[in-house]
């Protein structure tokens, strides 16, 4: 089972994605960590990426359907994967239907986890992180019992900046323009599996397996 995961910012993609690959046995392929291992391990494609990131230049989609391409053929990939933060565009969708195309594959499922904007907001703009050991709380789902203290190190815990609602806002409006065509693309294709993200941890997955099955 192949598929695209997508979700904006705090919709709790990574957690489901987690869950996904516990249950389905499938890898997550996440662009940036392929990045980064392809930089660590010195391969030819991450040697080429790095000309790019050292001019401060983005990384060509072409050059990353390579690396992805490169990924999915490994043996861990076999029985499907989930593919996280890509694509991004149209024009990565399509060259990606490309390369699976070439390969006899293809994408089976484009899970879109949806949450309403307000709650988004809500959720990004609570999240609190210990200055002294890093540890995470959330005011509102997960918070310390003294208010600026961390329960474990007694650190003072701060808000991240890119955490601030303006940031927030601007975060989810740059995540919408880029990812509506994108959804719209893979609607047309009818792979566009819609899931309510509001509620517990497993009652979202609970919805996710359903449309799986």
């Amino acid at each position: 089972m192949n598929l695209i995961l997508l979700g904006p910012p705090g919709a709790g993609k990574g957690t489901q994605a987690k869950m996904m690959i516990d249950r389905y046995r499938i890898p997550q392929i996440s662009t940036g960590d392929i990045l980064r291992a392809s930089l660590k391990e010195r391969t030819p494609l991450g040697l080429k990426a790095k000309e790019y990131m050292d001019k401060g230049l983005l990384v060509p989609d072409e050059v990353v359907i390579d690396i992805i391409k490169t990924r999915i053929k490994e043996d861990d990939c076999r029985n499907g994967y989930i593919l996280d933060g890509f694509p991004r565009t149209v024009a990565q969708a399509q060259a990606l239907d490309k390369v699976l195309a070439a390969m006899n594959s293809g994408i089976d499922h484009v899970i879109s986890i949806e949450v309403d904007k307000g709650e988004l907001i809500k959720r990004l703009t609570g999240r609190r992180t210990c200055r002294q050991c890093g540890r995470g709380y959330h005011v509102i789902f997960d918070p310390p019992v003294n208010k600026d203290l961390c329960d474990k190190c007694q650190g003072e815990l701060y808000q991240r900046d890119d955490d601030n609602e303006d940031t927030v806002r601007n975060r989810l409006e740059v995540y919408d323009a880029q990812t509506f065509p994108l959804i719209q693309y893979y609607r047309e294709k009818n792979l566009v599996r819609s899931i309510d993200g509001q509620g517990g941890i497993q009652q979202i997955f609970d919805r996710i397996i359903q449309v799986l099955s």
